[in-house]
């Protein structure tokens, strides 16, 4: 009757147990939802400008997933305070990566929990959650490529279940069918290249099913048979017909400090969460595996990726953590147990390696035990073949488990020590992330800061040029700019642009970086036909700002250059060099940005020396004769221009063909046809 009762009790205790930790779970993430929240307001604190942060318990869903609560937990405090999310996610921030990271994660954890559970629900779920990415951000391309190399390892390695079919199929059928009611997307979701990996491995994920399902018909060897003819003629095809597409984004690779500012002591806690990761080795730790490789090589591609990259870096140290605080702390309860512990059973034990062996699994030992008992005993006589075979089987069970827990027990100093140093860690990391939001990333990009022996200068020349633009400019007036400002001219200044953020269409961007690339007669009739009145440059020369637009215009000829063939790079450098000086080249000094960037900067210091560039300006003094200044920002930092009216051009157009000839004056209209040559 005492064994029943002490059952009994067993079970309500552990029944209580789960209950406590499930409403410690909850609270746990409560404080780190707040925790995530309140880390990103330092940007409102400081500069007077809300965020949702669903990200962290959607890791924590991942995380979960893969290697239970505590990694779960661990993963989303660490996500919540990484910097490179930060930077996008700031309090008055409102890109649209702040939205897509969440979606990210969102999917991939819908992804893995119908790969465990193998539900349909779960499976629509995902593919509703892709929509939802592909409206977000244009890296929803990342989602249909890692996913689909995810199941084609899988179908290699033999994991291949219907869980796998019903986590894939229902993505690429309903998914590509919802992203072709974006605009911008449309078509593009099963013509472009990006979207051919996910198309192909549905196409092998069916074969395989077929092969699965006829072998489950055939006798073996007639599936040899089968599988032989099947794979030659495959072969055969797919050396003629199936060509590898690869493609590479063009963008600024990050440099290695931009990987500790971003993820800090996370890069020497990855290579730890890899390797638990493997033990053991499912489904869903192996898709954050193959998460992190993918990620790491799209990060060193381009800087903005880095985003991408925080996710994962999150999950594999809040593994790489979990494990080792379980293995440090199980030490330590085992050393004060052994310790304190005068039981009979602990003492009794005369050998070295029962000694080391943990209570937990003595307990087990004797609880796999018992059963063989209660199963022998209705067998009235059995063989003694039979009795040597079970004693032998209930010798070997113990064994096994207590050689593993020996190998999980470190000395008492050594856990201490691995304690402190992790909590050491930890706070580092707290202190870079806190560091990072309040003063790396909650500042505004349109107010600048930067300190010197003199103290804390501030720059506004941003707003003030947008309040200028307001102020002195009719509602319909149509301003042009390199694409980085208009949102910002938009928004502040209340003004039409020709080019913003929205960079899906690369005709427009490209017509405004010819306009800048060209001389100034063929840049104003670029403008002049767009019905452009004002044009905005930003320029750093005298205050030593370095993203300023003469260090962008490289970019600006190759996207107009990629257009319009007629704008060539090799024309704009000198020996392969970008140069702004005296060594400059002539189409490079007589191009529009030269100009409006440089116009009366000699006034400055006499000389024309750019702090950016190092050295003094080649073309020195000039007139404009098609533009006319109308602002410059305090520190130069914006200069804005306004385009001359036609019929200037027309008197000076006048005088010349009174005195010239009719044939010159052909030619001359002949010339003024196309704009854009």
């Amino acid at each position: 009757m005492a064994e029943p009762e002490s059952s009994t009790a067993a079970a309500g205790g552990s029944r209580l147990r789960n209950a406590c930790g499930g409403v410690l779970c909850a609270f746990t993430l409560l404080l780190i939802g707040v925790l995530a929240f309140s880390i990103r307001l330092f940007s409102v604190i400081k500069y007077e400008s809300v965020i949702h942060e669903f990200d962290p318990y959607f890791n924590f869903r991942v995380t979960q997933e893969a290697k239970g609560t505590g990694a779960g937990l661990m993963a989303a405090a660490i996500l919540a305070m990484v910097p490179s999310y930060i930077s996008r996610s700031v309090a008055g921030s409102y890109d649209n990566e702040a939205v897509a990271i969440f979606a990210l994660i969102f999917t991939f954890y819908l992804y893995v929990k119908t790969l465990n559970t193998g539900s349909l629900f779960y499976a629509t779920l995902n593919a509703l959650s892709y929509f939802y990415m592909v409206c977000s951000w244009g890296g929803y391309t990342f989602i249909i490529n890692l996913i689909p190399i995810h199941v084609l390892l899988c179908i290699v390695t033999g994991r291949y279940s219907s869980r796998l079919y019903i986590a894939y199929a229902p993505l690429v059928i309903l998914g590509t069918l919802l992203a072709a009611l974006v605009p911008v997307v449309g078509f593009n979701a099963v013509m472009t290249s990006e979207h051919f990996a996910s198309f192909l491995v549905f196409i092998i994920l069916h074969v395989v099913a077929l092969v699965y399902y006829i072998k489950g018909l055939l006798t073996p060897r007639l599936f040899k048979v089968a599988m032989t003819l099947v794979i030659t003629v495959g072969l055969t095809y797919a050396s003629k017909y199936i060509p590898i597409i690869a493609s590479v984004s063009e963008h600024q690779p990050p440099t290695w400090p931009s990987y500790f500012m971003d993820i800090n002591v996370l890069a020497f806690l990855i290579p730890a969460g890899i390797i638990s990761c493997f033990l053991p080795l499912s489904d869903a730790s192996s898709f954050v595996v193959l998460y992190l490789v993918t990620a790491v090589y799209f990060s060193g591609v381009m800087v903005r990726l880095m985003l991408v990259l925080a996710p994962a870096a999150c999950i594999l140290s809040g593994i790489a953590l979990s494990e080792a605080f379980d293995v440090l702390t199980r030490s330590v309860k085992y050393q004060l147990s052994k310790l304190f512990d005068d039981s009979p059973a602990a003492s009794g034990d005369s050998s070295a390696e029962s000694s080391s062996a943990s209570t937990v699994s003595t307990n087990s030992a004797k609880n796999e035990t018992r059963p063989e008992k209660t199963e022998t005993a209705p067998k009235e006589k059995p063989s003694k073949k039979n009795r040597k075979k079970e004693k032998e089987v209930a010798e070997s069970v113990p064994v096994k488990p207590k050689k593993e827990k020996k190998l999980l027990v470190l000395p008492m100093e050594a856990s201490v020590l691995g304690i402190l140093l992790l909590i050491v860690l930890g706070g580092f990391y707290v202190v870079h992330c806190v560091w990072a939001a309040a003063e790396a990333y909650s500042a505004p990009s349109i107010v600048l800061t930067s300190r010197s022996r003199d103290g804390l200068h501030v720059f506004d020349d941003f707003r003030e040029a947008y309040a200028w633009l307001s102020h002195n400019t009719d509602v319909d007036d149509k301003v042009a700019s390199w694409w980085d400002y208009g949102y910002q001219t938009t928004a502040m200044a209340n003004r039409t642009v020709i080019v913003d953020n929205n960079t899906w269409n690369n005709t427009h961007i490209a017509t405004v970086g010819t306009a800048m690339s060209s001389p100034e007669k063929a840049a104003w009739e670029i403008f002049n036909s767009l019905d452009v009145k004002y044009v905005l440059v930003v320029f750093g020369g005298l205050v030593g700002y370095p993203s300023d637009d003469i260090n962008k215009f490289l970019w600006m000829v190759r996207i107009g250059g990629g257009v319009f063939p007629h704008i060539k790079e090799p024309d704009y450098l000198r020996d392969g060099n970008y140069r702004v000086d005296a060594q400059g080249t002539p189409t490079m000094l007589n191009c529009l940005m030269y100009k409006l960037c440089y116009y009366r900067f000699v006034e400055t210091d006499g000389k024309g020396f750019d702090r950016v560039r190092g050295y003094e300006i080649g073309k020195k003094h000039f007139k404009l004769t098609h533009f006319e200044e109308v602002f410059t920002t305090h520190h130069w930092m914006v200069r804005i221009y306004k385009l001359k009216p036609q019929k200037n051009r027309v008197r000076g157009k006048l005088k010349k063909l009174k005195s010239g000839s009719k044939a010159s004056s052909t030619n001359a209209a002949g010339r003024k046809k196309n704009p854009w040559q």
